[in-house]
């Protein structure tokens, strides 16, 4: 932009990129012909408005540059009217009642915080999505409200404290988890094909429990992957960082750098789309999902989140001292304020099915949301709570034992990788999300939670006279309120839920629990408040996503029927007949031991009518469904009635794998699977 704009034309842009000012109207004209002028000089054809509707992907529709002339020939043309608005068909879309089918039209608008890119022929130019009639219909509109109701309020508080900046941004670092399989097992797996993960399969001799893959070695053709992959992504300017093995076989992670969370979140949709299409350049498939295979770890998304100031300054830094950097305590104590205040909106805004699999699973934090801050700022806390002077933690060098090694500082705290909150020394990691979603939902929670509380704290400082008084007041009585959600031991363990319980946190552990609570009254006022949402976009919310849920399920319900019906019984036929045909070849020969062959048979009818048993009873709970009224208690059916259902159908079929002969399996195991060379 730097190099093709005239310098007031660049001027104004950034400053509505980095001021949230209002465009120029003269802008977009000059910034659409410099960017069609670039993205034809690198070989693009098309535009797109690409936009994230509630489906938690993105969406595009490519129109090319070409215009007609009246002498029959073509010019290529991009106006500025073209670059603010487009008009895709938005009949299709999730409106959760929003609009109806016949009302079709809608609007995508420039965004022109977040950075247009070039991906293949086409230009890529990141919009928001309204209805005709001005309903938000996308992830992003909400999540830009979201970012300058945080950004007005935390100016109050910065102002109270002497400091003049313009702008205060939420960043993001989202750390992505996912699995690679070779491409041909993937397409030999029609579960993983629909549904993304695996409805059926044994456990195999060898999991995770060696505990050897966690940031071991890369095979080389993970390692080729992951070249191709970070290339890939540079040369979209995103800044993908880190890379290494997770801890179950075939599962890694890939970390960026952090960013403002408006392109953090258009960057994590490009890095979970690239991952899948660089995957296939290398015969092999990139699974998503967040449980793609039982008995090993599922896949997470770690948010890293922090605010800074346009100066430069991270309002999470503790500093040197932090008992008596106020500044950092007045926006440590609001955010923890806003996780104890509103715990059960970040529990909705990770609510998934595929989620469920993982939160409480023993590898993943619990569906309690609780906060760890490790013990030099609990003491500090502590402190500001009775009054009592806090050692502040000196600088603690770390000695090997060994002459020739470095020596270092130890951190301040430890890790805990059991909390679903964690602050780690700048920011705080929210390691709830599930791997395939989207990161918006949560950060439009994170940033209004954090900047309704920041509201409430600059309401009442702003009124005081002796504003450093007001401040320990304040410090002190958030404090002694919020400090049951504070917990730093292991979040895995049975006794902490006891704990929780007896502290009055919620557990709302399953995807129907947490969204039957997103339109209560505190939370419908809360996004209200704040210009998030209004009332009749939270009821649409809702409703999209509980009818999600209840699609998941019921589409991986019918696929494990048909895999069951169509693939595993006739292959269990099939084996049995080879065992009943040898039973009785030997049985003409005359006295020969049969106990074995005998037992085997007799284990396979029996386990075989289980089976089918199974099969009956999960069509017969299926049917049912259908007379739920609502999508409240349809979620609540298939939560409570098909996934048991599900489960007594696996268990069935995963029995039988295991004394099934290989050769008659109908689709790879685990262990074809996930130790693949």
């Amino acid at each position: 932009m730097r190099k093709r704009l005239p310098k007031h034309i660049y001027a104004s842009l950034l400053k509505t990129m980095k001021e949230d000012l209002p465009l120029e109207e003269n802008v977009a004209e000059v910034v659409a012909n410099a960017m069609k002028d670039w993205a034809l000089e690198l070989g693009a054809t098309h535009y797109t408005h690409w936009f994230q509707p509630m489906t938690g992907i993105t969406a595009e529709k490519h129109d090319a540059f070409i215009n007609p002339t009246e002498d029959g020939k073509v010019i290529m043309e991009f106006s500025g009217k073209e670059l603010i608005k487009g008009e895709p068909d938005a009949s299709s879309f999730p409106s959760g009642g929003l609009r109806a089918t016949f009302e079709a039209r809608g609007y995508t608008a420039w965004d022109p915080t977040s950075y247009a890119f070039i991906k293949g022929t086409t230009l890529y130019i990141p919009t928001i999505f309204c209805s005709y009639s001005g309903e938000v219909l996308d992830k992003k509109t909400p999540l830009l409200r979201s970012m300058e109701t945080l950004n007005e309020n935390a100016k109050r508080i910065l102002k109270l404290f002497g400091k003049d900046v313009k702008k205060v941004t939420t960043t993001i670092g989202a750390e992505q988890e996912y699995f690679l399989v070779e491409r041909d097992m993937f397409k030999q797996r029609k579960d993983l094909i629909l549904t993304g993960r695996t409805l059926f399969g044994a456990k195999p001799p060898k999991g995770q429990e060696m505990e050897t893959h966690y940031f071991g070695r890369i095979r080389g053709r993970v390692a080729n992957y992951m070249a191709e992959l970070d290339r890939e992504l540079w040369s979209l300017g995103i800044a993908s960082k880190t890379r290494h093995n997770e801890v179950a076989p075939a599962q890694h992670e890939l970390a960026p750098i952090f960013t403002n969370t408006n392109v953090a979140t258009d960057n994590n949709q490009l890095i979970m789309e690239f991952m899948q299409r660089v995957a296939y350049r290398h015969d092999l498939t990139c699974l998503l999902h967040e449980k793609p295979f039982d008995g090993v770890n599922g896949s997470g998304k770690h948010n890293n989140f922090s605010m800074s100031t346009d100066t430069g300054e991270n309002l999470l830094n503790p500093g040197d001292n932090p008992s008596e950097n106020k500044q950092f305590l007045v926006f440590l104590c609001a955010t923890i304020e806003a996780v104890y205040k509103y715990s059960e909106m970040l529990r909705i805004s990770v609510a998934t099915a595929g989620n469920d699999h993982r939160l409480g699973a023993n590898e993943a934090p619990p569906a309690i949301v609780s906060v760890f801050l490790g013990e030099q700022l609990t003491a500090v806390l502590k402190s500001i709570e009775t009054g009592e002077p806090v050692t502040e933690a000196k600088d603690l060098v770390m000695q090997l034992g060994v002459k020739s090694l470095p020596k270092f500082i130890i951190d301040a705290t430890d890790r805990n990788r059991t909390s679903p909150f964690a602050f780690t020394g700048n920011k705080f990691e929210f390691r709830m999300l599930g791997s395939n979603q989207s990161i918006a939902g949560p950060n439009i929670t994170l940033n209004t939670i954090v900047a309704d509380v920041l509201s409430d704290y600059a309401d009442i400082l702003e009124k005081a006279d002796d504003f450093d008084a007001a401040v320990d007041a304040l410090l002190q009585k958030s404090v002694k309120e919020n400090k049951n959600v504070v917990f730093n031991g292991n979040n895995y363990s049975d006794e902490w839920v006891e704990e929780a319980a007896r502290r009055g946190l919620p557990n709302l552990k399953t995807t129907p629990e947490a969204l039957a609570e997103f339109t209560s009254e505190k939370n419908v006022a809360l996004f209200g408040r704040h210009n998030i949402f209004t009332p009749a976009e939270m009821d649409s919310r809702q409703t999209i996503l509980l009818e999600e849920y209840i699609k998941t399920i019921n589409i991986e319900a019918l696929t494990m029927l048909s895999l069951a019906k169509r693939e595993i019984s006739p292959a269990i036929v099939t084996y049995t007949k080879e065992v009943v045909d040898t039973l009785t070849a030997k049985k003409a020969i005359g006295s020969i031991d049969l106990s074995a062959e005998t037992a085997l048979a007799e284990k396979l009818s029996t386990l075989f009518g289980t089976f089918i048993t199974a099969i009956d009873t999960l069509e017969t709970t299926l049917a049912a469904a259908e007379e739920c009224e609502g999508e409240q208690a349809e979620a609540n059916y298939f939560c409570a009635e098909v996934i048991p259902a599900m489960g007594a159908l696996r268990t069935a079929a995963d029995s039988l794998e295991e004394i099934v002969a290989e050769k008659y399996w109908p689709f790879p195991t685990y262990e074809d699977i996930l130790f693949y060379v």
